[in-house]
């Protein structure tokens, strides 16, 4: 891949990922830096990432396991960051409806969250979704049905209270 391949991989991509991983950890600046730190490393591995058969799956695994990293480390010891510093960024208020769906992805275990985002915001199919988390069709197919049914339901309590 050269430099101009890699570029268009990069702008036609990061936004994307950047919102599936965000989808995943709940925190968009975390979810930003660890996707920008994965484009990093797939440019300095673009050989490999000429071989792997979606370069695209390639950076978000690698995104996701930075970020998973990170929360490791912050667990063990770091202090939070300035809250002053998480305000800095100029973006646009996300709307109601997202607001909504991220919250409630938050309350659902890591492996229900990571394959509801992977199948129905990254659109990948169900035997993609297992290659990428390393688990059994079925597994994964077990794991959207019962995040599915649990979204719903938090998404159903979540309008009633916004609607009462």
């Amino acid at each position: 891949m050269d430099e101009a391949e890699f570029d268009d991989f990069y702008t036609s991509s990061f936004a994307r990922v950047t919102a599936q991983v965000y989808a995943m950890i709940g925190d968009r600046d975390e979810a930003q830096e660890c996707v920008q730190e994965a484009f990093v490393r797939a440019w300095s591995h673009r050989r490999k990432l000429d071989q792997a058969e979606h370069p695209e799956a390639w950076v978000r695994t690698v995104a996701y396991r930075l970020a998973v990293s990170r929360w490791r480390r912050t667990v063990r010891g770091r202090r939070a960051p300035d809250r002053a510093l998480s305000h800095a960024g100029t973006t646009a208020a996300p709307s109601e409806s997202r607001v909504a769906v991220v919250n409630a992805l938050k309350q659902l275990p890591e492996s229900q969250r990571r394959a509801i985002v992977l199948h129905h915001i990254a659109d990948l199919p169900v035997h993609a979704v297992a290659r990428e988390v390393g688990a059994p069709e079925g597994t994964v197919k077990a794991w959207l049905s019962r995040g599915r049914a649990t979204l719903a339901g938090l998404l159903a309590d979540e309008q009633g209270a916004t609607h009462a």
